[in-house]
């Protein structure tokens, strides 16, 4: 089973309609909720005021003094509270709920809810918040600081004949657009308890919120996915929220249903989006080309609440010197806070930022050394043996030159890149064309002892007939969770592909397999998904049931028959234990960041039309290692998905802000890549399989999202001489990039 495309598990559900997102589901006596928020994004809450002629005594209203349990969201930091009681921290902060029967009533009720607030002086940049326009939080307005030193930078810099070459490098928001918004239904009362149903990605994260919210133990809480339409990160912590609001409502109204659906328009305002960043880069390079120091600083906008950016900011930290090795590094990095409503989870999880600023800025390092952007990359590309940022000894069997030169012959860059040079020199060329790279890495699973701290769990359930269950919380949000498990535990059990059901997330039904984030679902659940597996057939063989080591699938069915006809059941459960050696120092942040690294090298073909100032992607190869591939048409997605993300990132994407708002939270104005500049993606898979993963598998589902963007401003460079340090690379931007130019050279 193990590298063949086999038809996906939801595919025939899906296709057919079957299969039921949140806002297909059915209940009796059901009340539709609605959310009032704030428009102001900082200040504090003096009063609510019910207006207009309406049946107000109709309706089922939450404030934050009905609040049963604990009123603040539990994830790293207990910070955020479910509905603002005082102080108002962002627009589109939740301060009221109501819920009626009737739908078109709710939602002409919900523009009479009016809000007295008292304004306050709201911080809206990285650079205010570190100034400490106003304190919001603790003394310095930081969630989360990181340092990581390797060598003595201080030193280094010292040393004569090296050249020095700074720069800086900033991103915006980025918003995920799943195709499905978010949405729950709850049934919550103190008899009944808690049940959630909702389009999420990490049920244990939800269930883990809505205890203490309502004070319950935790068997009176559960939640169960319905079929999710996307996630991207941004429903990993932000459906806690929705579901507690759901919930806060059915059990004001007395335990009846509450479905709370999201439109687009709010989706946009409200939920988490990528972290803007800021990335300062100051780098010496010896006279051979060989990075010598590496200085980066790097800084995100976590918005108001701390929510998941000291994740984001770890990850961001941990990948902001790339797969190169370099004597001395030293990493700052710190989380802000800002009235901004709160960034959260987006595919990369802060790689992407860092490494935009890494990758630019190591085309400006190879100009000033003279060096091609490949050559530079090749003289200090990491290898087995060599050092990461973090102490961390490569121990993979990795071989990134030999990746470079596949992505280089792939893509024809040398030719190409001469081709454009001569052809955009002649005078009056209006399209001029371009050809970029980025090298770079992404860590699969938790970093450092994440892995060993989750303790995920996976059970696996032999039935009758030889049918085998498997019991997870990870979910399949369109990637092919459920799909990649049932190959797993196919080619474990020697049995066929049909045999295997995958178990619908549900707290009240399967352990807690950690989130599905962080590139994890593979290589670490599905890792324990095969020794489940192997352990079943173990026990068919302890017990006289399977005899030698090969067996075909009659010969299995017979024996699960046997064994469950003695026995009762026959189940395996297993628990993560971490690969040998992987050790981190948490206090010092160094040693083993990840158990393995997925490695990437990206090229982009661009045009641009230097009269609208248009820049198009052309033509884009993606060359990765993420160890054995499972399923190569789900991997080829993962690529082509990420690497289009990254194009709508360098090109498109922009979040507009005002006053701390999103005010193009529509999708007629906030733009994202059509099929039709979606270029021939060139998914190149260089197999090197990893000794700890499933069949020697790794992560696929953040890497393609680090590489596109910087490849594609580099692509820009090379096309027009224009260096852009910012994201997106809009036709505005481009152009504003070639007057400021024009104005230089006038002006001596």
């Amino acid at each position: 089973m193990i590298g063949t495309n086999v038809p996906r598990k939801e595919g025939i559900p899906k296709v057919t309609g079957a299969a039921l997102y949140i806002d297909d589901m059915v209940f009796d006596e059901l009340l539709h909720g609605a959310t009032i928020r704030s428009t102001v994004p900082h200040g504090t809450l003096v009063d609510v005021h019910f207006e207009g002629d309406l049946p107000w005594d109709e309706f089922v209203v939450v404030r934050a003094s009905d609040v049963p349990g604990d009123n603040v969201v539990t994830m790293i930091e207990s910070d955020q509270p479910f509905l603002a009681d005082g102080r108002i921290m962002h627009a589109g902060e939740a301060v009221v709920l109501i819920a009626h029967a009737d739908k078109d009533l709710v939602a002409r009720a919900r523009k009479h809810v009016r809000l007295e607030i008292t304004p306050l002086e709201p911080v809206l940049s990285i650079a205010d918040s570190v100034a400490k326009k106003a304190t919001l939080y603790a003394k310095d307005n930081a969630f989360k600081r990181f340092l990581v030193e390797k060598g003595s930078t201080k030193d280094a810099f010292k040393a004569d004949g090296l050249t020095i070459v700074e720069g800086e490098y900033t991103t915006g928001a980025q918003e995920q657009l799943y195709i499905e918004p978010n949405g729950m239904v709850a049934i919550a009362s103190e008899k009944e308890g808690v049940t959630i149903w909702g389009s999420l990605q990490c049920p244990y994260y939800v269930h883990k919120a809505l205890v203490p919210l309502f004070g319950l133990g935790a068997d009176n809480v559960r939640i169960v996915q319905a079929t999710t339409g996307g996630g991207f990160g941004g429903k990993e912590e932000f459906p806690s929220i929705i579901a507690g609001h759901a919930a806060l409502l059915s059990w004001k109204a007395g335990g009846k249903p509450v479905k709370l659906i999201y439109d687009r328009a709010e989706d946009m305002w409200v939920t988490t989006k990528r972290h803007p960043s800021i990335t300062r880069h100051k780098t010496a390079i010896d006279a051979k080309g060989k990075l010598v120091a590496m200085e980066v600083d790097f800084r995100i906008d976590g918005g108001a609440y701390a929510t998941l950016s000291s994740v984001v900011l770890s990850r961001g930290t941990i990948h902001a010197c790339g797969p190169y090795a370099c004597p001395n590094q030293r990493i700052t990095a710190a989380a802000m806070a800002t009235n901004h409503p709160p960034h959260g989870a987006f595919r990369g999880f802060g790689a992407p930022q860092s490494i935009f600023g890494l990758e630019r800025h190591l085309d400006r390092c190879a100009a000033a050394v003279g060096l091609t952007p490949d050559e530079f990359r090749r003289r200090n590309l990491l290898k087995p043996g060599q050092t990461t940022a973090t102490h961390q000894v490569i121990e993979e069997k990795i071989d990134l030159p030999a990746m470079l030169d596949l992505a280089l012959k792939r893509s024809d860059w040398a030719k190409k890149r001469e081709a454009f040079e001569v052809e955009n020199a002649k005078e009056g060329a209006r399209i001029k064309r371009g050809i970029g790279l980025a090298s770079f890495f992404h860590g699969s699973g938790f970093t450092g002892s994440g892995e060993v701290y989750l303790a995920s769990v996976v059970g696996v359930r032999a039935r009758q007939g030889g049918t085998i269950e498997i019991l997870a919380s990870s979910t399949e949000i369109g990637q092919g969770t459920n799909t990649i498990f049932a190959q797993i535990a196919s080619e474990a059990l020697n049995i066929p592909y049909e045999w295997i059901q995958i178990a619908n997330p549900d707290t009240a039904n399967v352990p807690d397999s950690g989130p599905t984030v962080a590139s994890r679902t593979c290589m670490v659940v599905g890792k324990l998904v095969e020794r489940g597996c192997r352990q079943l057939v173990d026990a068919l063989r302890k017990g006289g049931f399977l005899a030698g080591d090969g067996y075909d699938a009659k010969q299995f069915a017979r024996a699960c028959d046997a064994y469950i006809f003695r026995h009762g059941k026959l189940e395996a459960t297993t628990t993560y234990t971490p690969p040998p050696g992987v050790e981190w120092d948490e206090k010092r942040y160094r040693g083993s960041a990840y158990a393995a690294y997925g490695w990437a090298v990206y090229v982009a073909e661009v045009s641009v039309d230097m009269l609208t100032w248009e820049a198009r992607v052309e033509h884009f190869t993606a060359v990765q290692d993420i160890g054995k591939v499972i399923h190569p048409v789900l991997a080829a997605g993962q690529v082509e998905g990420g690497v289009t993300q990254g194009i709508g990132f360098a090109l498109y994407e922009d979040v507009v802000w005002r006053d701390g708002s999103m005010i193009n939270n529509q999708m007629t104005n906030y733009i994202i890549p059509t099929a039709a500049d979606v270029p021939p993606i060139d998914v190149v898979f260089h197999e090197v399989p990893f000794a700890h993963g499933p069949s020697g598998a790794k992560g696929v589902g953040e890497l393609p999202m680090d590489g596109p963007a910087p490849a594609i401003l580099n692509a820009i460079e090379h096309a027009t001489g224009l260096s852009i340090t910012s994201l997106p690379a809009a036709p505005e931007v481009i152009m504003a990039a070639a007057l400021k130019n024009a104005a230089e050279a006038t002006h001596g």
